[in-house]
């Protein structure tokens, strides 16, 4: 018979299925798949991985083939947070559940959306993707006529409400997930994972928009000691091969310098188990002080350059614009709501449910909802 069970050398503070805190639902399987296995291809199977295809990452999706969307980036982080997890010796299969569960509850037009969203929401809760992601796998999925949500482990449902980055800060943590104290390991590395995939990435998009160049490049001292090696090996190569070989050193260089980091510090703590990681309470995973500073000054070099950029913006407007009227005519009118959707609002309330909706809907989806209720010669 084929062997299901779990990878025999596990760190003694990795995450293992046997270990697990199990699932809000008790279920009745014979599936013999390890539990964060199982937590891994619930994800990929529901409706809210698939639509992260038509969602921003930096650039409209309808703007060319070739820019990363939510889902390309979430595969992305996945990679690299599988990467750290293997060297560490952590569960590969929780690390790349949560890498790719990270932004299910992400809105259409990227950052943008969500601070909508958010403006909107004041008064109503506020909307945070982090806890919108936890709230797609817990009761938003439709897919088991038991329950709502996929029932994912606790350990999955933890890692969830509490990923952060600086785009992502959990502004709530229910009291069954310990609020307060740091997540596994495997939670912690995906902050890093996604921090080390968008910046990156986000450098290769940029120069194929031609909204960056190599020259501007200069400015950044991580890119420019990264390029210069690659320079080096490869005397003559050509700007393009040039920009995916850097590109992947960067990725390397800061993927070893996580490791290395963590190690120090597991040690540094004296952290040998799960149970040493709750007590000692510290994030474990980070950069060292020195790629901190780089990578700090990376970030503000793609704020100013790319996220701010004045095309970008434009399309800032029009997504602030979308949102905020497709927000008003909903609130002001539910009944123009599918029945799904409005047999949700006693339970939930009008505006939860609309920013549930729209929080839902792909890039293009809302600009045809938009077409459809506000231009006249659209067909309803």
């Amino acid at each position: 018979m084929f062997d299901y069970s779990e990878r025999p050398d596990l760190a003694p503070f990795a995450c293992t299925s046997a270990a697990s805190k199990g699932r809000k639902y008790p279920e009745e399987s014979s599936d013999p798949r390890p539990v964060f296995e199982r937590d891994r291809d619930r994800i990929i199977h529901c409706a809210a991985f698939r639509r992260l295809e038509y969602k921003t990452q930096v650039f409209l999706n309808h703007e060319g083939d070739y820019y990363r969307t939510r889902l390309t980036h979430s595969l992305e982080v996945a990679q690299i947070g599988k990467a750290i997890a293997r060297r560490l010796r952590l569960n590969e299969d929780l690390t790349e559940a949560l890498a790719l569960a990270h932004d299910l509850g992400h809105t259409p037009f990227g950052h943008t959306g969500e601070e909508v969203l958010n403006q909107l929401m004041q008064g109503y809760g506020g909307f945070e993707h982090n806890y919108q992601s936890f709230r797609v796998v817990d009761e938003l999925e439709e897919r088991y006529p038991a329950f709502d949500g996929l029932n994912l482990s606790w350990e999955m449902r933890e890692g969830i409400l509490k990923h952060s980055s600086p785009h992502d800060l959990p502004t709530k943590i229910l009291d069954e997930f310990l609020p307060g104290t740091v997540p596994s390991i495997e939670a912690q590395l995906i902050n890093y994972a996604d921090e080390i995939a968008y910046n990156n990435h986000d450098i290769d998009d940029g120069l194929k928009s031609g909204y960056l160049t190599l020259d501007l490049l200069k400015e950044v001292d991580l890119w420019q000691r990264m390029a210069s090696k690659v320079r080096e090996r490869y005397p003559g190569v050509d700007d393009k091969r040039l920009v995916a070989r850097t590109v992947s050193a960067l990725i390397g260089m800061q993927l070893t310098d996580i490791c290395e980091t963590t190690r120090d510090n597991l040690l540094k703590y004296g952290i040998n188990s799960l149970d040493d990681l709750r007590r000692v309470n510290r994030v474990v995973v980070h950069f060292s002080p020195q790629v901190e500073q780089e990578n700090l000054a990376l970030k503000r070099f793609l704020k100013e350059k790319l996220y701010r950029h004045y095309r970008v913006d434009k399309m800032r407007v029009k997504a602030e614009h979308v949102l905020s009227r497709l927000f008003e005519a909903y609130v002001r009118r539910p009944n123009l709501l599918s029945p799904k959707y409005r047999r949700r609002i006693e339970q939930n309330g009008v505006e939860r449910t609309v920013a549930d909706y729209l929080a839902g809907m792909t890039d293009r989806y809302a600009l045809d909802d938009y077409k459809t209720l506000f231009e006249a010669f659209e067909r309803a």
